[in-house]
């Protein structure tokens, strides 16, 4: 008897298994419950129309006039009316700064000198929009000029150093120490 029970009782919890959804437990603003492992809680927030119109509406108006193109880049970089976005701050700072703006070309220096969220500093570009903005009488451009040089040329020591230690490095770890190992026609083999 106890030979039949035993498999019938495997058997039946196998099919329950079956049956049964994986859930998990989530909590959010509506409360907690159980909910299908494979159900869907990101709800993207909902888009303000009017926001979206006003957007578009700037964006073509900055592939004109360069004061657009950096008020834009500002409310990228500041996140004031759009999601905050580093990459397009620079790219319509850069846009205004070519054209001649010089409060952009100051900020560029600024992102450039200083670094911007992941990017680095390139005290290089910081020092060709620092120069352009300083050679229109921007003072604070000219206050800063100084140091993008001499961090250009910090950087450029450090670059120095790397390539040199570069060479002497892995110049020896390239060519100069020999493999313990080799394959061989039975596979790996070492000395």
């Amino acid at each position: 008897m106890k030979r039949l029970l035993l498999p019938l009782l495997l058997a039946s919890s196998a099919v329950f298994a079956q049956d049964a959804v994986p859930t998990v437990r989530i909590c959010d603003s509506s409360g907690c419950s159980d909910r299908p492992r494979d159900s869907a809680t990101f709800q993207p927030e909902a888009t303000d129309p009017v926001a979206e119109q006003r957007l578009l509406q700037l964006t073509e108006i900055a592939r004109d006039d360069p004061r657009a193109a950096y008020d834009l880049g500002l409310r990228y970089f500041r996140g004031d009316g759009v999601p905050k976005d580093s990459y397009l701050a620079i790219k319509w700072m850069r846009e205004a700064g070519e054209r001649g703006v010089v409060p952009a070309q100051l900020a560029l220096g600024r992102f450039y000198l200083m670094g911007l969220e992941e990017m680095g500093p390139d005290p290089a570009e910081a020092e060709s929009w620092l120069s352009m903005a300083a050679a229109k009488g921007n003072k604070e451009a000219q206050k800063l000029l100084p140091q993008a040089r001499a961090a250009k040329k910090d950087e450029k020591r450090a670059y120095e150093w790397r390539e040199a230690q570069h060479k002497t490095w892995y110049g020896g770890w390239n060519g100069a120490y020999p493999y313990y190992g080799y394959w061989g026609p039975n596979g790996w083999k070492y000395r």
